[in-house]
């Protein structure tokens, strides 16, 4: 749905036009193509993260909607009372997939149902049956294949007719069906959990439900930035163990380097790429650097050319697609030192690494503070925004001062990211943010490089390529 709107106010102004039609589905179509065009366009990755207009026109939306189908009564009935979580859909590698997982753990004797739209595709059932289901016993319900609004009556019924404890939103960036679908009149005591934090979301401004972030830079910018009345939830994984101590580092006499990060958060446009500093890296080392993370062909071909031309072995760099833990497969290789993946981070996947005992590297984000993940990290660890910086970095390190960071990461997991502080706050107890006494990291935009950066995107190259990546990208999101 590529259309030229000269303002938010045009765009409003053609849903209010649909909705007095009575043209409901189309208004609803209108939000979910609008933000997927901004979510599609890499000049505005955390830059656009929530809009007020989009989100009242959902909830006129569903508030029109609500009354028809209270009107034909039908709604069933459900005797138990659930946590019920609300969703765009549900895969395996996702993060807010293991987030819900969390938090119906930290329940085990009450009972939990997942209700998914999907407007993003369909679900994994295979995961959602080995895990959810048989694993934590959890309901799974899908929409009908349908229309929008006939999913936004499904969504509404099976709201109605479920006795809710409590009702979390995880909803993707264009879910428009379920940002229109938790209203006031119904009286829910519901969570928006804000997991889509570095592009524009559907959700963030409802001001009925209550905000949930769960970093100290999303925490931040919500509460200051966008004056949002939010709770602090830190991410947990549940811990496998810390690293042995007996266990040596650089065992092989060089460092094993890892990263974790499938293409969504490797793969974009900016002024550094990984697939051009894996070999930097090994040949600075003279050690392994493992990648976890499904990359594509290109990808690959491009960082493996790389290592051939420097004439590094190719043993040296090792892929793995996926893994079921990463925090174990940091063990299995012993890797010595995790490097963020960048220019996306990763949120679960750093805390992952630091409850391993792993130390960490970050990169310092040239303009985004969110996408940096650094706050996360353990006070004092080591950020870099050239290649230089990093490999510097990674050829100047010792078994000795690995041993001292490996203490320091593991320690910042058990005071901040263990299931027994998540649990703590889920009961009401109040948790500083990481670095939060500290008076937290410093940040600052390097806007001579950001700069340069942006001038090369709206060049004739950069127009192109971005118009390529934008149309693939909204081709994968169609319904």
């Amino acid at each position: 749905m590529f259309v030229n709107y000269r303002s938010v106010s045009c765009v409003r102004n053609s849903i209010e036009n649909l909705i007095n039609e009575g043209d409901v589905e189309q208004a609803l179509r209108l939000v979910y193509g609008f933000v997927n065009d901004i979510v599609s366009e890499p000049l505005c990755v955390s830059q656009v993260l929530s809009s007020k207009t989009l989100d009242e026109m959902c909830q006129c939306i569903g508030s029109i909607n609500l009354k028809k189908i209270t009107d034909t009564n039908i709604s069933g009935s459900v005797e138990e009372s659930y946590y019920v979580y609300i969703v765009t859909k549900l895969q395996s590698s996702g993060g807010h997939t293991r987030v819900i997982e969390d938090f119906i753990r930290a329940r085990p004797n009450q009972r939990h149902i997942v209700l998914s739209t999907e407007l993003s595709g369909r679900s994994d059932l295979t995961y959602i049956d080995s895990v959810f289901v048989r694993q934590y016993g959890v309901c799974f319900e899908s929409a009908p294949r349908a229309s929008f609004v006939q999913r936004l009556s499904w969504l509404q019924g099976r709201l109605l007719a479920i006795a809710c404890k409590k009702v979390y939103l995880f909803n993707h960036h264009e879910d428009s069906v379920a940002a229109a679908a938790v209203l006031p009149e119904m009286n829910l005591d519901a969570c928006f959990y804000h997991h889509c934090d570095h592009h524009l979301c559907l959700g963030v401004t409802l001001s009925h439900v209550e905000h949930i972030d769960f970093h100290p830079m999303g925490f931040q910018f919500c509460k200051n930035e966008l004056e949002i009345d939010n709770s602090y939830v830190p991410l947990t994984v549940t811990d496998r163990g810390s690293r042995p101590v007996e266990w040596s580092f650089c065992r092989a006499g060089s460092l094993t380097t890892c990263t974790v990060g499938r293409s969504n958060k490797i793969e974009q446009p900016y002024y550094i790429s990984y697939l051009d500093v894996v070999s930097k890296i090994l040949l600075s080392t003279g050690g392994r650097h493992i990648h976890i993370g499904r990359l594509s062909p290109w990808a690959l071909l491009r960082i493996r050319r790389a290592i051939k031309r420097a004439g590094i072995s190719a043993d040296r760099f090792v892929y793995i697609p996926w893994v079921q833990s990463v925090w174990e497969t940091l063990h299995q290789y012993r890797v010595d030192l995790y490097i963020a993946s960048f220019p996306y981070g990763g949120g679960l996947t750093l805390i992952e690494a630091m409850g391993a005992g792993v130390p960490v590297v970050l990169h310092n984000h040239i303009f985004s503070r969110v996408l940096g993940s650094v706050e996360l990290a353990y006070p004092g660890v080591f950020t870099w925004r050239t290649a230089d910086e990093l490999v510097a970095y990674c050829s100047g390190l010792t078994a000795e001062s690995l041993v001292k960071l490996s203490l320091i990461s593991r320690e910042q997991y058990e005071n901040f990211h263990s299931e027994k502080v998540f649990q703590s706050v889920l009961d009401g107890d109040h948790l500083l943010l990481p670095n939060e006494n500290s008076g937290g990291m410093e940040f600052k935009i390097k806007r001579d490089e950001w700069g340069l950066w942006m001038s090369k995107q709206v060049s004739f190259k950069g127009l192109v390529s971005r118009s390529i990546y934008r149309i693939a990208k909204w081709l994968s999101r169609r319904v």
